[in-house]
């Protein structure tokens, strides 16, 4: 059987049949797991302050809370992604059904309140049980008087990953604790520990700290969690190193919730990163190659179909998709090997083998090349035609990649200079001319990173992809009018003069989840969306309105002295009055054999309005007038005139 191949745009067919090596993508799916610790300080409330927005969850409760709000957002987002929660430091002790069934306590003071697992609306229900009922939380979250040993707790974390998440690429042990030395008297036990975590590092397993300091004492990651925690991982060497001294929740009156910061920070670690391509040579001349990773950092985020729900059971369950092909004719299922692509050509299909498809759309390994250097000045603004892409050095192939890139970011920068370069994202993947744009580093005022410092691929148009801009008569405004304006601008500015996207979510993406998560916990649906990017009127008015106010007096004044200077230009003269004693209605006849080719339009005019059909809204003096400059007939009516108008002009 032949399958007819049908001409597509190339941005379509570069979709549907590009062959993807998915052995250059990381893996999406991450498991993460919660340990938090309880124990008298971390049961204790913060003190009462006079800020806005006080804090009245103990850090124990705020961290469930945050591991409760990450799982509602993730359990409908990422429905793959496993999730759970270990409690260390209770007096009650609980592990997988297995070791109960032993009757076994391997784990004295380990509580897994929830399984590492893909979450389910069981798994949500419970963490919302435990956040807002008071009377289960104080029964279950009770401090042990026996100390806690921090290498069984690290133990008990690496026969869970081991055990529920053994072929995951991305596992993550999230420490959230208040107590910086908890084996100050015992060196054994210390060292226990960082044996422990070497195991979990050896797993491949990230550990994150999320250090909670008290009122009256910093914490000190140098105590004891600097032989606990890595800077990378074997299977992810550009994971995030832990800031030494980084900024902690606290629960001091610094105006920042203990919930919103401890969700902010894990949900900034929460995501694994995933290549765009990895690993890909990078030719800055003939010869010299070094090796780099590329990712999307930009990326317009949509609703979409993660996976299929059943509804016909009992309970919904998530579909599995087969796709089979089936005869037209006989309804038989048809195998792959039988199908064939083809082209229609001369009334004919000509097939084509999968090898003769792939050597058509062959146009080089993936790599990037340099072919040149020019002035950053040289790079319009409107060169963007699709998203950029970060590209960053990696040493897997070539060793000292990460020196020579770094040189050459910085000698584009100091120059301003980009590169052009010729680009090859993947296997059979269309080729494109692209640009290299060095990037600086970027950090906030909290001297976190923002934009980290690499360079960027952006695709740049070909001739094709280039239109003309369309004709504009506009007026550009008095120098007067710009300054009122100016005035009003200055009004409006942001904090800082700088846009936040991440204060501004999409309101129609979270309305859409909202729904999602209320259908799939069987919660009441929401009245309505929080939209944060609705306008604030009132400060509006209040800091901009009477510049408005004076900006429209200044723009009526503008437009009243203009229209004074082009009055004898705009306005249509008035007609002469007839002599009087004959007839009101003048001559058309004669008015139009005496018509010369001065009084029509000229030839620009002519061919502007056609192009806007205004043509058809001229007078038909006007018509005759062009058309006898033309040596064209002037008989008929206007239809007839209109018709020999657009003749001339579609031949010339």
């Amino acid at each position: 059987m032949a399958e007819e191949n049908k001409w597509k745009p190339p941005g379509d067919e570069e979709d549907e049949e590009e062959e993807v090596d998915e052995a250059t993508y990381k893996s999406a799916k991450d498991a993460v797991l919660f340990v938090i610790e309880v124990s008298p300080s971390m049961l204790t409330a913060p003190p009462p302050t006079d800020a806005k927005k006080q804090e009245r969850d103990t850090p124990t409760l705020a961290a469930v809370k945050c591991a409760y709000a990450l799982m509602q957002q993730r359990i409908i987002s990422n429905p793959n992604d496993m999730m759970g929660v270990l409690l260390y430091g209770t007096e009650e002790t609980k592990f997988q059904d297995e070791e109960d069934a032993r009757g076994g306590l391997g784990y004295p003071n380990c509580y897994l309140l929830t399984d590492l697992d893909i979450p389910a609306a069981g798994d949500v229900k419970a963490l919302k049980d435990l956040v807002e009922d008071d009377e289960e939380s104080k029964k279950l979250l009770v401090p042990s008087t026996e100390p806690v040993s921090m290498a069984n707790v690290l133990f008990c974390a690496n026969q869970i990953f081991t055990t529920k998440a053994p072929n995951f690429t991305s596992r993550r042990l999230f420490i959230v604790t208040d107590n910086d030395d908890p084996h100050a008297k015992d060196k054994a036990l210390k060292s226990s520990a960082a044996v422990r975590a070497k195991d979990l590092y050896d797993l491949g397993v990230i550990i994150e700290l999320f250090p909670i300091s008290k009122p009256d004492h910093a914490f000190d990651r140098s105590r004891f969690y600097d032989d606990i925690i890595y800077n990378a991982s074997p299977t992810d060497p550009e994971a995030p190193a832990p800031v030494s001294g980084g900024v902690a929740p606290s629960l001091t009156s610094d105006g920042i919730s203990l919930l919103t910061s401890l969700l902010s920070s894990i949900n900034s670690k929460a995501v694994a990163k995933r290549a765009l391509f990895s690993s890909i040579p990078f030719e800055i001349g003939p010869g010299f190659r070094i090796s780099v990773k590329g990712y999307i950092i930009f990326k317009r985020q949509e609703p979409k179909r993660s996976c299929y729900v059943w509804l016909e059971g009992e309970k919904p369950q998530i579909a599995t998709g087969v796709t089979t092909q089936m005869a037209d004719d006989t309804a038989r299922t048809v195998e792959k090997l039988e199908i064939k692509k083809a082209y229609k050509f001369g009334g004919e299909q000509i097939t084509f083998t999968p090898e003769e498809v792939s050597s058509l759309r062959h146009f080089g390994d993936p790599g990037i090349r340099i072919i040149g250097f020019k002035p950053l000045s040289m790079l319009p603004i409107w060169a963007n035609i699709r998203h950029s892409t970060f590209i960053y050095p990696s040493e897997d192939d070539y060793v000292g990649s990460t020196r020579v890139f770094s040189a050459l970011q910085q000698k584009l920068l100091k120059d301003q200079k980009i590169g052009i370069a010729w680009f090859v994202a993947r296997k059979n993947a269309t080729p494109v001319i692209a640009a290299v744009l060095p990037g600086a580093e970027k950090l906030d005022e909290n001297g976190a990173q923002i934009i980290p410092p690499g360079m960027w691929l952006t695709p740049l148009p070909f001739a094709d992809d280039i239109r003309q801009n369309p004709e504009t008569n506009l007026i550009r405004a008095p120098e007067g009018l710009i300054d009122r304006m100016r005035e009003v601008v200055q009004q409006l500015q942001l904090p800082k003069a700088m846009y936040d996207p991440r204060k501004y979510p999409n309101p129609a993406l979270q309305w859409h989840y909202r729904i999602l998560q209320a259908m799939a916990l069987e919660e009441d649906l929401p009245e309505k969306p929080e939209d944060k990017t609705v306008p604030k009127y009132k400060q509006i008015d209040k800091r901009a309105g009477p510049y408005v106010i004076d900006w429209g007096h200044e723009l009526h004044k503008e437009y009243e002295e203009w229209r004074k200077d082009n009055e004898t230009t705009t306005s249509v003269p008035a007609k002469r009055p007839a002599p009087s004693g004959k007839d009101d209605i003048p001559d058309r006849s004669k008015k139009a054999k005496t018509a010369t080719p001065d009084d029509g339009p000229t030839d620009a005019q002519m061919q502007h309005a056609y192009m806007k059909q205004e043509h058809k809204k001229m007078t038909v003096s006007q018509l005759k007038a062009w058309l006898h400059g033309k040596s064209i007939s002037v008989s008929g009516k206007k239809a007839d005139l209109l018709e020999r108008v657009e003749e001339f002009l579609e031949q010339k």
